[in-house]
């Protein structure tokens, strides 16, 4: 007993039992790596260069320069239009993803600078249920276009999304024409908009203002497209292509730009948009 005490020391913990939260396992090389150098690579594995799911904030702190983050529309919330019910009220279902990842919907929007240029910033977070892009959504990136094109700053949106929000129904829908519009308004202007995906970008935010980027830029073994692999490849009767709807696929096949790895990803933002500075007016 004594000496059991004295091997665990003054904190009474074994000295052999390594704390929990220290290591991560990674999906796709499915090696253990230490998880304090999968965050300093910006939530990548040090040993394959997987890249996991990034929050919001994170992403947001990884591009954005020290001190000049500016948050736009940070309280609006979901309201109920269809009184859905599936098991749970819906008001019920955003409260506990509030309560869950701390943020008010799926997207955070603002100002800030990046390598010195001013831009307008939207980053969608995958953990607020699927990153799923309802009212709040459309209305804070549909607001972000329409300050850029204001005060003619480029706009940049991360997405990461399962598609259109089934809760708002239609309603979400629109947010696909509603994005749309305020982008054609954008490129009308000669305001440079510039679209990131990455894993997944599906569905409805894919088949709207996604891929209506200037530029487009994916990062590494992002799954890219509308519907799902197992439903076209049911629906078509058809063996689908190795990698489809990959980024890499997507990239020969001409539906993005570029692919850049996260760790380079603030350095070609800047590259790209030193080169489609709006003209002034």
């Amino acid at each position: 007993m004594v000496l059991d005490r004295l091997r665990r020391g003054a904190t009474g913990r074994d000295p052999k039992k390594i704390p929990d939260g220290l290591w991560e396992k990674c999906p796709s090389c499915q090696k253990t790596v230490f998880k304090r150098l999968v965050e300093e690579r910006l939530d990548t594995c040090p040993e394959c260069n997987h890249h996991f799911k990034m929050t919001a904030p994170r992403r947001i702190a990884s591009l954005i320069d020290d001190g000049t983050w500016q948050e736009w529309d940070a309280n609006m919330t979901s309201a109920d239009p269809l009184g859905f019910v599936d098991g749970k009220s819906y008001p019920e279902r955003i409260a506990q993803q509030q309560a869950k990842t701390g943020l008010k919907d799926a997207v955070l929007t603002g100002r800030g600078k990046l390598s010195g240029l001013d831009i307008g910033l939207g980053v969608m977070d995958f953990s607020f249920n699927g990153g799923s892009m309802g009212s709040v959504v459309g209305e804070k990136l549909t607001r972000q276009f329409e300050r850029c094109l204001e005060a003619r700053i480029p706009a940049v949106v991360i997405s990461a999304s399962g598609g259109a929000r089934m809760q708002e129904g239609v309603i979400s829908l629109m947010q696909m024409a509603k994005t749309s519009a305020a982008l054609a308004r954008m490129r009308e202007g000669r305001v440079p908009f510039i679209s990131v995906l990455t894993n997944p970008t599906m569905a409805g935010v894919m088949a709207s203002y996604a891929s209506l980027g200037d530029v487009i830029i994916a990062e590494p073994k992002a799954m890219i497209g509308f519907t799902g692999a197992r439903v076209i490849q049911e629906t078509i009767k058809q063996e689908l292509p190795e990698g489809f709807q990959t980024s890499e696929f997507v990239l020969k096949h001409g539906q993005v730009d570029l692919i850049a790895a996260r760790q380079d990803l603030k350095s070609e933002l800047a590259r790209i948009l030193n080169y489609l500075k709006p003209p002034k007016v």
